[in-house]
């Protein structure tokens, strides 16, 4: 196969339920006018039927068949490869930590801001599920399976309906309120009629005095939005839980950030993330109190493909175009460093363990 100087091969995703593309048949497009080739995996499971991309001039290839690709040849996605053992002589771009990868994560603007991140859908996405948790148990029921929507008003209308008019008087508690992600949980609690004063906005300011946080315990639903650096007090902590006893408002927790593994999360009570399939888990609660479950789903925007898809893929394209010049691109060039030094730190911990 001859191999432009200017490709892309979008691998298909093997992640259940991911429906996401780092690609969209309009970036795509935009990619092709300005003189790229565009391979496409075919994939029953991606929101944008192969034929969106056939329209717009890509060239369709077999499902999962990247492995045989011209190993010159950038291979996109979004989610981490299975698990194998086999060698990866490509160049990647997607979210994990292969060949050489170029992480999505740490593609930085110059002021050290993502180039493209799906925060905001996956704040509205969590919002959502928290929303429909609450409902769920209101009416004595576990929230049971989602399935992604077609778009942002089929959300909104199905957890409207569900609330059956409870959103007028349920409060929520949203960390992390003015990035992206908590900017997402914020709109969404608007859009199904949580009143303006029930909608609490906690950011750096708010939280700087340290948790654990009384506040929390006296909402019905809260939305942990933060980015995790460092070490911070916890917000909420098992002994506060079962302190509260009967006097604890808070049902729902959404942990859109999923730091579920990470030795500093804010919220150590509970450690497992949660599906699609069962997207909840139960907090030890005490016996005779109230039921409290948390939403801890590390791929949320899925249940919004299209448009998070979008507008990712059109945060992207800029950084794409200039991926011919990845040697000398600013934002190419850190990411490769980036993924550099962490291969350097695996490997001195190898050798450490060895």
């Amino acid at each position: 196969m001859p191999v432009p100087d200017k490709c892309f091969w979008l691998r298909c995703e093997t992640k259940p339920l991911e429906h996401r593309a780092a690609l969209t048949p309009t970036t795509a497009r935009k990619l092709i006018d300005s003189g790229f080739k565009i391979y496409v995996e075919r994939d029953q499971q991606r929101i944008f039927e192969d034929s969106e991309y056939e329209a717009v001039g890509c060239e369709l290839v077999k499902n999962n068949s990247w492995p045989s690709a011209p190993t010159n040849v950038p291979i996109i996605g979004l989610k981490e490869l299975p698990v194998s053992d086999s060698p990866l002589p490509h160049t990647h771009v997607q979210f994990a930590h292969c060949g050489t990868l170029y992480d999505l994560e740490f593609l930085n603007d110059a002021n050290g801001r993502r180039v493209a991140a799906f925060g905001f859908h996956a704040g509205f996405a969590g919002a959502a599920a928290g929303a429909l948790a609450y409902a769920a148990q209101k009416n004595g029921e576990k929230l049971g399976r989602l399935e992604p929507y077609p778009n942002e008003q089929g959300m909104v209308a199905d957890v409207k309906a569900k609330l059956r008019g409870r959103e007028k008087t349920a409060k929520a508690l949203v960390i992390g309120a003015l990035g992206r992600c908590g900017r997402g949980a914020v709109e969404l609690f608007k859009k199904v009629g949580l009143d303006e004063d029930n909608i609490i906005k906690w950011d750096l300011d708010e939280t700087a005095k340290g948790g654990p946080f009384q506040e929390i315990l006296d909402v019905d639903i809260f939305v942990n939005c933060i980015y995790l650096t460092t070490r911070i007090p916890p917000f909420l902590t098992e002994e506060q839980i079962h302190s509260a006893g009967i006097t604890r408002r808070l049902s729902v927790i959404v942990d859109v950030s999923c730091d579920t593994t990470n030795p500093y999360n804010p919220i150590p009570i509970y450690s497992v993330n949660t599906t699609f399939s069962q997207p909840t888990v139960e907090v030890d609660v005490g016996a005779e109190n109230l039921p409290l479950q948390v939403i801890s789903i590390d791929h949320l925007p899925t249940l919004l493909p299209r448009e998070a898809s979008e507008q990712f893929s059109a945060d992207l394209l800029p950084s794409l175009l200039e991926f011919p010049d990845r040697e000398e691109a600013r934002v190419w060039v850190d990411a490769k460093k980036c993924y550099e030094v962490k291969v350097a730190e695996a490997a001195r911990v190898e050798k450490l363990d060895t």
